[in-house]
């Protein structure tokens, strides 16, 4: 039988690039699999199966309680939607017209970011209305307290490598200024594996991507007190319908969560330094390895490309790579950097992205 990757014409892709949404997210491990196939033989009560995957949240979070959604962008949506409309159905069903109720959202320029999407759309399909502070470098405590008024419901935090890293207010800042005036914080860490860490700071929800980080299948999950996540799953009733998680990816979202908390992070800084030491000789290529922009316990082999020894520029060499179904991270190619990120690779993969980067640059300087 032939596979549907073969009959869609969609052949398997070689991802270095990282845990990415264009690329399908994460590879699922054989439990996460067959937890899947076991929600897609059975019926259930799906309010029943919502809570008590809300309650596996909570454990792996350390917080009282959570509310599975489709993916980080959607928590993003649902969170904004609760702290404007609560559990009050005329309001959530009024949604994403927020009326009269407070509802600004105030978050660093730094971080209004485009992930695939302006996290600004995610906020307004909430019922947000975002309010940016400060400048696209420089966000202090003070720009956050002076943009507070009555129609404000909550602040927001982007802990992200999309975001600005430099001159931003930080999280503790946010939360402080957040608490003098009585307000929620939201914090969108879609991407972040520490689960317990950003709770523990005090930000009353936080959202995390389930099929990043966490190596479940395409979901999502926002965390907090148990009033908040009432009113994350009350939005179900309202703008959060055309988002609704289904059964099999409920239970693929809670064994991925069992299995990441037995699963050892990071440790990827000796294979890099070995991959980056097996490029180190490619023609127009200066190899080194570099630890993640945003503080994460990831280690990557950055490649800077000289365009005339490579006889291309780092995003023609990316593309080319791309064409041959290998995928490098190029946040920074059109400074001449991209980056091969080990987690998504197993050794075969790496040892393909080997032999296509030498075909390109070795073997045509042999011929």
């Amino acid at each position: 039988m032939q596979s549907l990757h073969h009959d869609l014409g969609t052949p398997p892709a070689i991802n270095a690039s990282g845990k990415m949404t264009a690329l399908g997210g994460s590879v699922l491990s054989d439990g996460v699999v067959t937890a899947m196939g076991e929600a897609a033989r059975h019926h259930v009560v799906m309010d029943d199966l919502m809570a008590a995957v809300g309650r596996e949240i909570g454990r792996a979070t350390g917080t009282e309680d959570g509310c599975p959604t489709t993916g980080a962008a959607s928590g993003i949506a649902i969170a904004v939607a609760a702290v404007i409309a609560g559990t009050d159905l005329s309001r959530i069903e009024a949604l994403p017209d927020a009326g009269d109720a407070p509802c600004e959202v105030i978050l660093p320029r730094g971080h209004s970011v485009h992930f695939g999407a302006p996290v600004r759309q995610m906020v307004a399909l909430g019922g947000g209305r975002p309010v940016e502070v400060g400048s696209a470098n420089k966000v202090t405590a003070d720009h956050l307290a002076g943009a507070i008024g009555p129609r404000t419901a909550a602040l927001l935090y982007v802990q992200s490598h999309h975001a600005v890293q430099k001159g931003m207010v930080s999280l503790a800042q946010t939360v402080e200024v957040a608490r003098a005036h009585d307000l929620p914080v939201i914090v969108d860490a879609a991407a972040e594996g520490e689960l317990r860490r950003w709770p523990a700071t005090g930000a009353d929800l936080v959202i995390y991507s389930g099929g990043k980080a966490v190596g479940g299948p395409t979901s999502g999950m926002i965390c907090g007190s148990a009033a908040h996540m009432a009113a994350c799953r009350a939005q179900y009733g309202g703008i959060a319908r055309p988002m609704k998680v289904g059964k099999e990816t409920l239970f693929g979202l809670v064994q991925a969560l069992r299995e990441y908390g037995s699963a050892p992070s990071g440790g990827h800084r000796p294979r890099m330094e070995k991959l980056a030491a097996r490029l180190a000789d490619l023609p127009g290529l200066t190899t080194r390895v570099v630890s993640d922009e945003a503080g994460r316990d990831i280690h990557r082999t950055e490649l800077t490309v000289d365009p005339e020894a490579a006889g291309r520029d780092a995003s023609e060499l990316a593309a080319e790579l791309a064409a041959s179904g290998v995928y490098l991270r190029g946040h920074h190619a059109v400074t001449g950097r991209l980056a091969i990120d080990p987690r998504p690779m197993n050794p075969d993969e790496e040892e393909q992205l080997v032999d296509r980067l030498t075909a390109l640059l070795d073997g045509e300087n042999n011929r």
